[in-house]
């Protein structure tokens, strides 16, 4: 069962995370001038053409309208992205003319090791992103056998570590959520834990919008109120009406017309249409209908 079958204000009333750092709201989106973002999308998504062919899949995404992407799957021991090199996956992305400005990278396995391992990790990971002109490096999950609320407090320390890490490195680091963080452990979760205990200065976020439509008591706006200008990334997916699993933008429940925040309040920088799975037709066909729907009814953010 999800907290979404909660009442509301007695959740919110509970919980720490909304609260005593809401701020008087800033100027309307409508009422400013409009910032401009490139369309992006999380790789993850077209996972199985990437694998397939990556140069191909780029130029088709392109051709969909798609400038930016989140990339996944880095292999650290080799510096290589999707093959390739960081090099040549740098000259690919100039060569198309497109930009990486995030990464998942594989932080799980670090839970549970060294300080010294970790760090070994991230500057590798540094370099690659580096590499590649990336600005942000984020951690986006940890495994199902992990989700301990003695574990969410280790985590916590080890984002700060690693975000002081990078942020001397000149780049920026995130936290990308999921469901689980806001699972209730006898009237404590994950979620809480991670605001409460790092440094908003060294640990930014990444809203993954369907799974806090999914999985917690709040919208998107009613977090941002709470972390003002700490969530600089957005993921933009749908959820299937009945089935609740992700699918295409505009064919779920989600109404992203009235759900998206204030991106100036946000602090975002750059935003991600995604689709983990669940494809009407193809991962690639996906991709192309949620590209055109963001385009046709989501314009003023491009």
């Amino acid at each position: 069962m999800y907290f979404y079958h909660m009442d509301r204000r007695k959740f919110i009333q509970k919980a720490g995370i909304i609260g005593g750092t809401a701020i008087t709201p800033l100027s309307c989106f409508s009422k400013v001038e409009k910032p401009k973002y490139k369309m992006g999308y999380q790789l993850y998504s077209i996972r199985d053409e990437m694998a397939k062919d990556p140069i191909a899949t780029l130029k088709a995404l392109k051709a969909m309208g798609y400038q930016d992407f989140e990339i996944y799957g880095f292999d650290d021991e080799k510096g290589m992205f999707y093959g390739f090199k960081s090099s040549e996956f740098k000259q690919i992305l100039e060569d198309l003319e497109l930009t990486v400005t995030s990464g998942h990278y594989g932080f799980s396995p670090y839970l549970e090791k060294s300080e010294d391992d970790l760090k070994r990790f991230v500057d590798r990971c540094i370099v690659g992103a580096k590499t590649i002109n990336s600005n942000y490096i984020t951690w986006p999950w940890i495994a199902p056998e992990q989700r301990t609320l003695d574990n969410f407090k280790l985590m916590s320390h080890k984002l700060n570590t690693i975000g002081e890490q990078i942020q001397k490195a000149g780049l920026g680091f995130a936290y990308h959520n999921h469901g689980f963080e806001f699972e209730d452990h006898n009237g404590e979760n994950g979620f809480n834990i991670i605001i409460k205990e790092t440094d908003a200065s060294l640990v930014k976020l990444e809203m993954d919008m369907y799974w806090v439509m999914h999985s917690s008591n709040y919208t998107p706006k009613e977090l941002i109120d709470s972390q003002p200008g700490r969530y600089v990334m957005w993921h933009i997916k749908d959820m299937d009406k009945i089935s609740r699993d992700y699918t295409e933008l505009g064919n779920g429940s989600i109404d992203y017309l009235d759900i998206l925040p204030d991106p100036i309040k946000s602090g975002l920088e750059f935003l991600y249409l995604e689709q983990g799975g669940n494809f009407a037709t193809n991962s690639k066909k996906s991709a192309s209908d949620s590209a055109n729907y963001f385009k046709d009814n989501l314009q003023k953010y491009l």
